[in-house]
């Protein structure tokens, strides 16, 4: 999922009432994310004391609009749920094996017969292992030593000039970072729920954390220049479909106010992610 460029760079009165439209007239009903006509709008508006501007407001109404047509049509048929999660990634997994992947696989953070392989972590690791591979085979360089990337961040992701002063520094540790935490072109996080019964306080948390790193990363961006995409994974039917339509719409927003560059939806990881490391791999080597 990338930003549509109709909706980028708006006001904060724009995103004042696209939020305050979807928490009065709701972000979702039954088993749809929504959206609404002017008539609602302006009813609504009215009746908590607020005039309206209807040049910002039919633009946010399209707006909407747009959001729950891709929420609706797209991000629910890409989410994985749990057994289609777990078949993927075994299915990926052989591949791994039989080519001697190096990339680690973390496991899930479950007890007993629930823990095993973090399914989408695992399944992202083995495509950026496959992707940089075959980009270092056709380039005549060597994986490992030539194109790197770094599956487990350990310390803070930083920033550094060209005469190696530090120039910024991320708060979070990040899932992944391509090619190192050391100026990195990429960085990733990883939310994948599969296991969750409740949409909980630890789930709302990790939006508003993401929410927190895309305004790091402008503001590295602003001041420093260095060009770095912020990625957002996110994977779990259960959790973001059926119990989070609300956050999806969150996320949406975060995505068209600059705070990630990408979201990139369960099952798109196969098609989406490896042409955004094929770009970003191609303008380091020119």
């Amino acid at each position: 999922m990338r930003p549509n460029s109709e909706y980028l760079e708006k006001s904060s009165a724009f995103w004042a009432y696209a939020k305050l439209l979807s928490e009065q007239l709701g972000y979702s009903r039954g088993n749809k994310v929504l959206s609404y006509s002017k008539t609602q709008a302006v009813a609504k508006l009215h009746q908590i004391g607020i005039n309206t501007d209807n040049s910002i407001l039919e633009d946010v109404l399209d707006y909407l609009e747009y959001r729950a047509d891709i929420l609706n049509t797209t991000v629910q048929h890409n989410l994985m749920d749990l057994p289609i999660a777990r078949q993927t990634f075994y299915k990926v997994y052989e591949f791994y094996k039989q080519n001697r992947f190096t990339s680690g696989l973390p496991f899930n953070k479950q007890k007993n017969e629930k823990k095993d392989v973090a399914y989408f972590t695992g399944i992202i690791n083995i495509v950026t292992e496959k992707t940089l591979r075959e980009f270092a085979r056709t380039n005549n360089l060597d994986y490992g030593t030539d194109v790197v990337y770094d599956f487990n961040p350990m310390n803070l992701s930083y920033f550094l000039s060209e005469n190696k002063s530090l120039e910024g520094i991320m708060s979070r540790r990040f899932d992944g970072a391509y090619p190192s935490i050391v100026n990195p072109s990429l960085i990733w996080e990883i939310k994948e729920y599969y296991y969750t019964t409740t949409f909980g306080s630890r789930i709302a948390d990790g939006v508003y954390e993401t929410q927190l790193d895309g305004y790091e990363v402008k503001t590295i961006r602003v001041e420093t220049g260095h060009k770095m995409k912020h990625i957002y994974f996110i994977d779990a039917y259960d959790t973001w479909w059926n119990m989070g339509k609300s956050y999806l719409c969150r996320i949406m927003d975060m995505l068209h106010t600059g705070l990630v560059d990408e979201v990139i939806v369960g099952k798109e990881v196969f098609e989406r992610w490896p042409k955004v490391l094929q770009n970003t791999l191609e303008k380091q080597l020119k």
